[in-house]
Order: C-alpha cells, then structure tokens, then sequence
C-alpha cells in the first residue's frame, strides 16, 4: 500500500492540469502543432511535455517554461530504425529486442532515432550510429 501511495503522489507531481501549463507554452505548442488537441500535459525538469496525436502518429513535445520548443518525439515502429540500430543491438545487447522506437527532432541537430531495450533508450543518428544510453 505504501508504493501505491508513493506512486499516487509522484504521479501527481509529475503530471499537470492545462491550467497549469503556462500560456507560452500552450502558444508555442498551437503555433508548432496547430488544429492538434493535448492529451496531456507533464511536467519534468522545469519543463513541459504535450503528448498528443497527429497523422495517427503518437507524438510528444517538450518546451521549456518560456515557450522555446526543446524537441518533439514521435513513435515509430521498430522495423522503421535504420539497418544500423538493429546491427548494433544484436551485437550490444545479445538476445534482447528493442520495445519501443521513436524519432526525435529537435532546433539544434539532425532526426535522431530511439530504441528501448532492456529499459534503456538507446540514441542514435540519422544515419543509425550509436549515440549514446540513457535510463529510461
């Protein structure tokens, strides 16, 4: 019952209200993504993140306070990583497959792909070279 209750609190301070998104951010994400509805708002690490649907794509965005767009992930299915993410997983990480796959973009680089494996995210170029691991 106490992780029950745990759970419940970090939940509640992790997600957000619309009303308490700020209306920069709310701007910002209409100019971005316009004609599209948020199916939630959370907050993590002083930002924003708006997980939405456009195209029949699950998408999510992340803006600071401000209203500065800081990156947009878009799920994708695993057989559309490049060749080279499926390469370096079967070598990397022997016998597991990658969950979950996602594009991400941003103002500062290129399109990078996402794989989750063994609960990690693994990052990746656009080209498909490894980038780095970060915990999921």
């Amino acid at each position: 019952m106490k992780h029950l209750f745990a759970g419940m609190i970090l939940f509640a301070t992790i997600s957000c209200s619309a009303q308490n998104v700020p209306s920069a951010v709310k701007t910002a994400f209409e100019k971005n993504f316009p004609n599209t509805t948020v199916k939630k708002w959370d907050k993590e690490d002083g930002n924003y993140e708006a997980n939405f649907s456009k195209d029949g794509k699950t998408m999510s965005a992340t803006f600071d306070a401000a209203g500065k767009w800081l990156e947009t992930e878009t799920d994708i299915n695993v057989s559309e990583l490049p060749k080279a993410v499926a390469d370096y997983v079967q070598t990397n990480y022997k016998g597991a497959s990658i969950k979950e796959a996602a594009i991400i973009s941003n103002p500062t680089s290129s399109k990078m792909y996402e794989a989750e494996v063994k609960g990690k995210d693994l990052l990746f170029d656009e080209n498909g070279k490894f980038l780095k691991e970060e915990q999921d």
